[in-house]
């Protein structure tokens, strides 16, 4: 099992330099720290001449990017309480998508036939359906949440066309968004290239 921080410098790692792309709502990013997040931290005014733009985004280091990480979207939301063969895909997903990780997850749990609420909030409701159902389906579980994640990216560039280009690549590939699912899957539930080009295929 990787210590929380090894997951995070992977998170990190997986998400990259500074970039601010007009398509991406959550504006100026870096090492996957928007400014929007990084507004919301005490000491976010990193060049400290009194305001938070994208100066302060770019001037954020990597140790800042993994200290933001663990505080804010993995202890903070609980998620170290849930079962181990889970933790690292919903963290990655919460730095990715917020309370939306949490939703996939409460969907998924209702799906194995527990009662909770679809909320974002990781409480012990959520916390304890979650345990039973990862003792019921212990080589099920991280892989049907892979899927649920995947389903949600998917969701989200059938509805935004300017979101595509993260699904799918230029040269008509798995995009970024498909691939980081699938890199908490199991290899058997990838996708294969026809499966996916038939997937996007109503995005022209």
């Amino acid at each position: 099992m990787q210590t929380p921080r090894a997951i995070a410098k992977a998170i990190v790692d997986r998400e990259g330099g500074y970039v601010n792309d007009p398509d991406d709502p959550g504006g100026p990013t870096k090492y996957g720290v928007t400014i929007h997040t990084l507004r919301n931290i005490p000491w976010g005014d990193l060049d400290r001449d009194g305001d938070i733009d994208k100066f302060d985004v770019q001037a954020l280091s990597r140790d800042h990017a993994i200290d933001i990480f663990l505080e804010r979207y993995f202890f903070g939301p609980r998620i170290d309480e849930l079962p181990e063969v889970l933790q690292d895909t919903v963290f990655d997903m919460q730095v990715n998508a917020g309370a939306n990780a949490v939703r996939i997850l409460q969907r998924l749990l209702v799906d194995m036939g527990e009662t909770v609420f679809i909320d974002g909030a990781l409480g012990p409701q959520t916390i304890g359906a979650a345990r039973r159902a990862a003792a019921k389906a212990p080589d099920h579980i991280r892989d049907a949440y892979g899927i649920a994640r995947r389903d949600y990216y998917f969701g989200i560039a059938d509805r935004r066309p300017a979101s595509r280009k993260y699904a799918r690549r230029r040269d008509g590939g798995k995009g970024g968004w498909i691939r980081r699912a699938e890199e908490f899957m199991s290899p058997k539930w990838h996708m294969t290239d026809a499966e996916f080009q038939q997937r996007v295929a109503k995005w022209g």
